[in-house]
């Protein structure tokens, strides 16, 4: 049957979501993301940026077998980089080809996929693909607390945190080299809404922050992690995600999991240090057009 598509989440999970819990871990991102895109739906937090421009607009879409079944998912809310879960090269080639005319940056998937989908891509558009980010994606194992412990204590954020969160998810949107420029008072906001943020407290102020998503699937994803430069080396990073592993346990998460840039060695030690396990690996990788680089 190929590829099918829709702009309505509630549509896409209700086709996608057995294939997506099957394996949540792998696709805790596309879980996580359309439970915020139906939240926001149900409170009338619908962006209308792509009113005037359907290309705009959020799109989803799932390979259906012979059987009807769902055996792959896709997401793409522009302007960030297509979501794509693991599929054949014969499927990664007809997404491109479905796909074609929209406009896309860039693809976030499993190595192989996406070196297949983005070879699809240049081919049908003539751009250049350019390697962006690679990543893995952790499952917490066993929790083991730092050890020594670091001065401090952590505390839920409340509304009045705002201001400062704000800027830390820009400044950490910065430090990872995210592609968009993001509406990070909302992202606060929304987080606040349901308890998503923590802060480590030490000397009377905060000095690190964590975030958590809403459980879906039995799942939840630790992240942004951000201490400021000049607080770093103190423990404060490992301590406040630590917590919030904790307490996503406490809340009856079965999966806790969290991605890491890998290349970025300090992140990754940390987070086995505390109990983390690797999954997968993925890539992003761009999109560009050639005039774009000058040559």
């Amino acid at each position: 049957m190929g590829w099918q598509t829709t702009g309505d989440v509630a549509a896409f999970r209700g086709e996608a979501g057995a294939f997506l819990r099957r394996e949540r871990a792998r696709n805790t991102v596309l879980l996580t993301l359309t439970e915020q895109l139906r939240v926001s739906h149900s409170r009338g937090a619908v962006a209308d940026a792509g009113a005037a421009d359907p290309a705009g607009l959020p799109l989803f879409g799932w390979w259906a077998g012979d059987g009807g079944e769902a055996g792959g998912a896709f997401m793409h809310t522009p302007p960030y980089p297509l979501l794509l879960t693991a599929v054949t090269a014969g499927a990664a080639a007809d997404l491109a080809a479905a796909l074609a005319g929209r406009p896309l940056r860039g693809v976030n998937a499993h190595p192989e996929t996406a070196r297949r989908f983005a070879a699809a891509w240049r081919d049908g558009t003539g751009c250049l693909v350019t390697p962006h980010q690679r990543q893995r994606l952790y499952r917490l194992t066993e929790l083991a607390w730092p050890d020594p412990a670091p001065d401090g204590a952590p505390r839920v954020a409340v509304d009045a945190d705002a201001p400062l969160l704000a800027g830390w998810f820009g400044a950490f949107a910065r430090e990872v080299g995210e592609l968009t420029v993001a509406d990070h008072a909302a992202a606060v906001r929304d987080r606040l809404g349901y308890g998503g943020i923590s802060l480590w407290q030490a000397g009377g102020r905060p000095v690190a922050m964590g975030g958590v998503s809403r459980q879906v699937a039995g799942m939840v994803r630790i992240g942004p992690v951000y201490t400021p430069p000049e607080l770093r080396g103190r423990g404060y990073a490992s301590a406040v995600t630590a917590e919030l592993s904790l307490r996503a346990r406490e809340a009856g998460a079965a999966e806790v999991l969290l991605f890491t840039d890998l290349d970025n060695p300090v992140s990754n030690s940390i987070y086995q240090r505390i109990g983390y396990r690797g999954v997968e690996d993925r890539v992003v990788l761009t999109f560009s057009a050639p005039e774009a680089t000058g040559r």
